[in-house]
């Protein structure tokens, strides 16, 4: 006999009142108070507790009762399951409300720190269809909907291609239509899945580590062009004809795809980053555009997945760093060199520092394509490269740029930043709580003199913020 479910808990008539961190929203009773996705703060609810902690709960909302003013219909068909945009029920000027607010509080409360010259933040022109690039798995276990899961059927389509869900990693969710690229993403994921199931194709089993069909990513050019490339898991010679056929198939179905690649992936993750990359039909790359410049981009290659937005992004940047020609600048975290060649123009020098050699080889490549001459790069971790020694070989820098993960920058990278005393730093962050911790660490010798938050990301909590720090005055 198998064993009674326990009766989860259910809270009424209780009032949404704001919005708090990945993406959900919060309510408070008496003096716990409770985690909700897809609610916004005025929407009146029964709440069934799906996790108790000490001093917080997690729950979903069962009815409600009222619906807020502050509130939109969704655009997506599969709002509520998939988490990719879950503030699509919030209108837009109040997302960049809450976007600010959790810059502002970051700031003040984990960085403690006196704020000067706070900018409102600027909101992306493109809300839908705004992303450069996408990436789906493919899966012979969808998502189930709660409703197939309660009438306990056997479910004759298992098969699915979209997005893994949000706490499931095992799991993905089958994408019919997907707004954060134009159409383009719709007909070729759509017509792969459809392709895979006409002719037989075996989709990616994660615990048997088998299936051709694994991963797909499609990345849009400013310029027109379109990579595709697909991850196989190719075990056999009937395998390596399938896939074949696939890819022979794409190419004559979709002429707009200038690029058309796949990987034969049999690692136990989906990263490619240290496999072969085969060009089967046009070249290897695309290139984007942003003012004057080319931006050569592959499939390794990391570049800002909003390109208009990455634009005004680096426009703030360049403005921060109040360039005159003379200045020798550090491009910490540079990546492919996009932001190192976009400033270049405007000082004498630029050294860039990135982890991943391949990105560097992609910077070096960026700056060779545009007639660039005056940038340095280095590959190697931040930490062991950036120190007193690299300083006094290659100069004092007058402004330094970082641009880190999300989980900041090494203490060791600070206190050697500290150690090299620009008179300006310039700190980007997709993470407005780290670079709050590392703005407090240099707090001592930098006021924050700019705040500009910048919404990369439309109808999701994350939110980018530049900040520009001035050297004190010494006494």
């Amino acid at each position: 006999m198998g064993r009674k479910k326990k009766e989860l808990p259910i809270i009424e008539n209780v009032t949404i009142t704001s919005v708090a961190a990945e993406g959900k929203a919060l309510a408070k009773v008496d003096d716990m108070v409770i985690f909700v996705p897809f609610v916004v703060p005025g929407d009146v609810v029964d709440l069934q507790i799906k996790k108790k902690k000490h001093h917080y709960c997690e729950a979903v909302a069962i009815k409600f009762y009222q619906y807020s003013h502050d509130r939109c219909e969704p655009f997506c068909p599969h709002f509520g399951v998939c988490g990719g945009c879950k503030w699509q029920i919030l209108p837009y000027p109040e997302q960049l409300k809450y976007k600010q607010k959790q810059v502002i509080d970051n700031l003040t409360r984990i960085g403690k720190v006196e704020l000067n010259n706070v900018m409102p933040i600027l909101g992306s022109h493109k809300t839908t269809e705004y992303r450069n690039k996408l990436e789906f798995g493919f899966s012979n276990k969808r998502w189930l909907t709660q409703e197939e899961i309660e009438k306990d059927e056997v479910c004759a389509q298992t098969n699915a291609v979209g997005f893994h869900v949000s706490g499931s990693f095992d799991k993905i969710l089958p994408i019919t239509q997907c707004r954060l690229m134009d159409d383009i993403n719709n007909r070729i994921r759509n017509t792969i899945r459809d392709y895979g199931e006409a002719h037989g194709l075996t989709f990616y089993d994660l615990y048997q580590h088998s299936g051709l069909l694994r991963n797909l990513m499609i990345r849009k050019s400013n310029t027109g062009e379109l990579m595709l490339l697909v991850q196989f898991c190719i075990n056999t010679d009937e395998e390596q004809r399938q896939a074949m056929e696939l890819m022979e198939y794409l190419g004559n179905t979709f002429p707009e795809i200038t690029s058309l690649l796949y990987v034969n992936n049999q690692k136990f993750n989906d990263t490619f980053g240290d496999l072969d990359v085969i060009t089967y039909k046009g070249a290897g790359h695309i290139f984007l555009q942003m003012e004057n410049l080319k931006f050569k981009v592959g499939p390794k290659s990391f570049y800002q997945t909003n390109t208009e937005q990455a634009y005004e992004l680096y426009k703030i940047v360049r403005e921060f760093a109040g360039l005159t020609g003379k200045e020798l600048v550090y491009d910490l975290y540079t990546g492919t060199g996009t932001i190192a060649n976009f400033v270049a123009a405007h000082a004498r020098k630029v050294i860039g520092i990135e982890y991943v050699p391949e990105a560097i080889e992609d910077a070096e490549t960026n700056s060779r394509l545009n007639g660039i001459g005056n940038t340095l790069f280095f590959a190697g971790d931040m930490k062991d490269i950036l120190n007193k020694n690299f300083i006094e070989s290659h100069g004092q820098p007058d402004v330094i740029i970082t641009d880190p993960p999300r989980a900041g920058m090494h203490k060791d990278v600070i206190e050697t930043i500290l150690f090299a005393a620009p008179n300006r730093i310039v700190y980007v962050s997709c993470n407005p709580a780290t670079q709050a911790r590392d703005v407090a660490l240099l707090d001592e010798a930098y006021k924050v003199a700019g705040v500009r938050p910048v919404d990369m990301f439309p109808h999701t909590q994350h939110v980018e913020n530049v900040i520009l720090l001035e050297k004190r005055e010494s006494d």
